[in-house]
């Protein structure tokens, strides 16, 4: 979770640091969790995991998040999707095999079954201390984890017009992603609790409608400058421009839980941006976020299984229909299942332990 830092008021407003200018680059993050090996709970470990990568050649980095029982692979990055994927694997290696010189394991998914958020340890820095003072419950409940994929944008204007452009089709990617239907040692009945969880922030789902990338940022710095957010990565929306890495930065999937579903999401996205790179512009509407929202409700309610009204017309559609209208091929996805529905399969009998075990398992990279 980027930023979080309640800064102090700030004048004037000066424009935001812009790195623009690389072509459909791509950079992954993963948010992983960090168990005992024994009880499978988690543990807030993530400096032991961090300090066990200094030294090592790595093609990234393992870095804090919020709770100190999550680590982040952060991959450098990469010219093309297949050695981005190539890094993210290597550090998912990596962080495999020191957590077990640890007594530790790791598994990813887009919320941990068995886990109480508010009982989480925060992680021991600076930032992540004021967030919580400032932001409270909500802030603590944040126990949810998401894949985010940064693709190099070659400018402002067409960042965020591939923003706007990708936007509607936003919801079927979380539809397809949708990895969490369990929460705080429950069923929620939601095949992505991960996206409700992230209601509880500020600044969360689409973002506001703007007609240019300078309107964007000018919102973005007014409040930036009242000191209720220490930057534009305090903006915890399913797409944003991030302009001092000079990419489109997409978090609206759950994080994966196998190495596979981890590449196939990772290949949409960038799909979906090189497509829209080259599209005409949508037509501004600001009505198209309430479609949004009502879409993104059906996704993280339903996953695969729901109906979601269709970008490009006033139809209700299935999951699968709709991604058969998909402008870019999207290999790895039937529209009709999501690891959601394994998690709930395995915890058919109620057991959450043995879905905890299966997410470790399901984590492992191939040998």
């Amino acid at each position: 979770m980027g930023g979080g830092r309640r800064a102090g008021p700030r004048s004037p407003r000066a424009l935001i640091e812009q790195h623009f200018g690389r072509s459909r680059t791509v950079g992954v993050e993963e948010e992983v969790w960090i168990l005992d090996a024994d009880t499978l709970d988690l543990a807030p470990a993530v400096e032991t995991l961090v300090s066990g990568a200094e030294g090592r050649e790595l093609p990234g980095v393992l870095k804090t998040e919020l709770h100190a029982s999550v680590v982040e692979l952060t991959s450098d990055l990469s010219d093309t999707v297949d050695e981005a994927l190539e890094k993210i694997a290597a550090l998912r290696a990596a962080a495999s095999e020191i957590a077990e010189d640890h007594g530790l394991r790791i598994a990813t998914s887009g919320s941990y079954p068995t886990s109480i958020p508010q009982q989480q340890e925060i992680a021991p820095i600076e930032r992540y201390r004021e967030f919580v003072d400032y932001a409270g419950p909500s802030a603590r409940r944040q126990g949810v984890s998401g894949l985010h994929v940064h693709v190099g944008m070659p400018d402002a204007a067409t960042c965020f017009r591939v923003m706007e452009t990708i936007l509607p089709w936003l919801p079927l990617v979380l539809a397809l992603s949708a990895n969490s239907p369990y929460f705080e040692g429950r069923d929620t009945g939601m095949y992505s609790i991960r996206a409700e969880v992230l209601g509880f922030l500020p600044r969360h789902g689409a973002p506001p409608a703007f007609r240019t990338y300078e309107q964007w940022e000018a919102a973005v710095e007014r409040i930036v400058a009242t000191g209720l957010a220490g930057d534009y990565t305090s903006f915890w929306w399913d797409v944003r421009p991030h302009p001092k890495f000079g990419t489109l930065e997409i978090r609206a999937p759950d994080q994966p839980t196998s190495l596979a579903s981890t590449a196939a999401l990772i290949r949409l996205l960038h799909s979906m941006c090189a497509w829209a790179i080259d599209a005409p512009p949508r037509p501004f509407d600001p009505g198209e976020r309430g479609v949004y929202m009502q879409n993104r409700w059906a996704a993280s309610r339903f996953g695969p299984h729901g109906r979601l009204i269709h970008p490009d017309r006033d139809d209700a559609v299935s999951v699968e229909e709709l991604l058969a209208d998909l402008p870019v091929e999207a290999a790895g996805f039937d529209g009709q299942t999501c690891e959601a529905d394994r998690q709930l399969e395995v915890g058919r009998d109620g057991d959450l332990h043995a879905v905890c075990a299966d997410l470790v398992a399901r984590t492992r990279v191939p040998a």
